[in-house]
């Protein structure tokens, strides 16, 4: 079998962690840290995520409140993050809004 993707869909909202191994795709309410020791996570455009995310590779289109710290950190044209980011590889599109600081590289 693949790796599964779950999904966290449009109205659902969760207060807790979330600890998860392969991919994650999350388009609702989230307040409490995710992570993910190698995994991939997607914030989607109708998200809001308030907590820290940690995984091997994130996605966000929606809003962060928190610090992210991943190996690769792509900020999409309409992502809103206020907080830090510690990433091995970033990138940001124009139109993406960023509060905090970046660590890149090493």
């Amino acid at each position: 079998m693949a790796n599964p993707t779950n999904v966290l869909s449009n109205g659902i909202e969760i207060t807790g962690s979330i600890r998860f191994s392969h991919d994650m795709i999350i388009d609702g309410k989230v307040e409490g840290e995710i992570t993910s020791d190698k995994g991939r996570v997607t914030i989607g455009e109708n998200a809001t995520v308030k907590g820290d995310v940690s995984a091997g590779e994130v996605k966000i289109y929606g809003k962060v409140e928190g610090k992210i710290t991943s190996q690769r950190c792509e900020l999409k044209d309409k992502s809103r993050i206020n907080g830090d980011i510690k990433s091995k590889v970033f990138s940001m599109e124009e139109g993406a809004q960023l509060s905090g600081r970046t660590d890149i590289g090493g």
